[in-house]
């Protein structure tokens, strides 16, 4: 299988490259990059032809994966879709609603598989979590309390145009995903408080929203940048899941151990030992192509996700619980 990549503008493409490197039977043809000394040094990096038209990249591949800035991912979106070519996109889908269903109609007609890059959701912790859920170990379900904090990005993730939100949008919409699939029930209704508190920047950097689901399910999501550049991890996921038979606590990534170095700055870091996500994701992506069905996390799944970070954005201008607005 020969796949591609298109823009390294987000911190997961490099990830996503030694995940395609390391399936059997899967070529890493080539790379694409607006950016010219960004697209030089992931080939150099990648050891991938980089292609200076993005048409002849996607001539040459089966598949491509699409980690441009967030308002650019449609417009590549829907040229790997005319050519035929099956498409992992970074999150969110879309910036806009229209677009995201326009795409996800087109992917349709073309018998294009469209997948979002929604990592978390294949964590091992997270796929534990929803097989004691299922064989209904915890009972039914009557709320959750989730975070998802991160530190706080640069570039363009902090222009209002390019990246289409702040923290809110950044992070609401992986753990949107997980609950939303944990539940099998969508966010009917947001109430959210969005602002920017920690950083001298243009977009949300912190925010929490309160969800009521279909099947009336409660919920919680602390949503920020805060974790400073020195912090040990990236950020968390975490969720308290509240069962009539029980309490699971979920921390996605709580598998690291501590490792402390002589002479090293910093001393002290914590060193990841469980499965890659990212991984997972990719080999979903590839394995769903070569099957010929759909992939476990659809473009309809991002779309419902990316709704309800947009429902908690018109909560914090009205001040009111709105109605999450399906595209």
């Amino acid at each position: 299988m020969r796949l591609g990549m298109i823009s390294f503008a987000h911190m997961h493409a490099y990830s996503y490259v030694r995940s395609v490197q390391q399936l059997p039977h899967v070529e890493l043809v080539g790379i694409y990059d607006e950016d010219s000394e960004r697209a030089h040094a992931a080939a150099a990096r990648s050891g991938a032809k980089h292609y200076e038209d993005v048409s002849l990249l996607l001539k040459d591949v089966d598949g491509v994966i699409i980690c441009t800035e967030n308002r650019k991912h449609f417009g590549y979106a829907m040229a790997a879709a005319e050519a035929g070519v099956h498409i992992m996109v970074e999150k969110p889908i879309t910036t806009v609603g229209e677009e995201a269903r326009e795409l996800i109609a087109l992917c349709s007609r073309k018998g294009v598989i469209l997948q979002t890059a929604f990592p978390v959701r294949l964590n091992t912790s997270v796929q534990k979590v929803k097989q004691q859920i299922d064989n209904g170990s915890v009972g039914e379900i009557v709320a959750i309390a989730a975070t998802n904090h991160g530190r706080m990005p640069t570039g363009w993730f902090i222009d209002p145009e390019l990246a289409g939100g702040g923290a809110v949008l950044d992070h609401t919409v992986h753990v949107a995903d997980i609950m939303r699939w944990l539940l099998r029930s969508e966010v009917t209704e947001v109430y959210a408080e969005v602002d920017t508190l920690l950083h001298d920047v243009p977009v949300d950097d912190c925010g929490l929203l309160s969800l009521r689901f279909e099947n009336g399910v409660v919920a919680t999501l602390d949503t920020s940048w805060s974790r400073p550049s020195t912090f040990s991890t990236w950020g968390d996921v975490t969720m308290r899941i509240v069962g009539t038979k029980g309490v699971l606590h979920l921390d996605a990534f709580g598998q690291n151990g501590s490792l402390w170095e002589e002479g090293a700055i910093p001393s002290h870091r914590y060193v990841g030992w469980g499965d890659s996500s990212d991984g997972a994701l990719v080999g979903e992506f590839v394995a769903s192509i070569r099957e010929g069905r759909s992939p476990s996390i659809t473009g309809e799944d991002g779309l419902r996700a990316v709704e309800v970070a947009w429902a908690a954005y018109e909560s914090a201008k009205t001040n009111q619980a709105v109605q999450v607005k399906r595209y």
